[in-house]
């Protein structure tokens, strides 16, 4: 099987770095690219692990140098991708997770031609604020109301990806997700040495053939 780049995204909110940590830690065929970003690292989280905290500059000089396969502002942040991370995961014949924004994740899709991409939606409007209140709880209206106005946008890009999944019971999102990963992996174009089995098989076939009709 030749591994892919698995692009999940979804509004703030949304479920996309839930569903993906849930199917890192119940497949062994998966490997996460860990994202980079200028962000302050929130309670809990770990360099490397979560993300890799840098500041701007630092940021700034590795994406001149064209370090990053995609990157994006989010939230007056960067984000980005290291192209190096997802060489790494796939050397290692896992499909390379990506959690990554919408802006981010056509920059990928434009530059790999590997790439497998799910947009993950809310159930509902309504839904979506509830989660985005409960993560903020004490963050300033405003702040919460231009994410609301983000997500607005950011959903008119779905169907611009290869699947749409509705994350409204987190248990049945991820067994969606699954099941994409599983027959994206059954593809012919993935099957290492396809030409040579079905050679091999298309042989043997022959071989019966002839006996049988002697």
């Amino acid at each position: 099987m030749k591994p892919f780049i698995l692009v999940l995204s979804s509004p703030s909110g949304g479920g996309k770095t839930t569903i993906a940590r849930a199917l890192l830690s119940a497949r062994e065929n998966l490997g996460f690219s860990t994202s980079a970003t200028t962000r302050e690292p929130r309670p809990g989280e770990k360099d490397g692990v979560d993300y890799h905290f840098m500041d701007v500059d630092e940021f700034v000089k590795r994406r001149e140098r064209g370090e990053f396969l995609e990157w994006a502002e989010y939230s007056g942040n960067l984000y980005g991708t290291l192209e190096a991370e997802v060489d790494r995961v796939l050397g290692e014949g896992s499909h390379a997770v990506l959690d990554i924004e919408i802006e981010g994740a056509k920059q990928v899709r434009e530059r790999r031609s590997d790439v497998v991409s799910i947009f993950v939606l809310p159930p509902s409007a309504d839904k979506l604020v509830e989660r985005l209140v409960g993560r903020d709880k004490g963050t300033a209206d405003a702040k919460v109301l231009a994410r609301i106005k983000r997500a607005q946008e950011e959903v008119r890009e779905a169907a611009e990806y290869d699947y749409v999944v509705v994350n409204d019971e987190r248990t049945q999102a991820v067994s969606e997700v699954a099941a994409i990963i599983d027959s994206e992996s059954r593809r012919p174009s993935r099957v290492v040495d396809l030409d040579d089995s079905l050679a091999e098989l298309e042989r043997g076939l022959g071989a019966i053939i002839e006996r049988m009709e002697q």
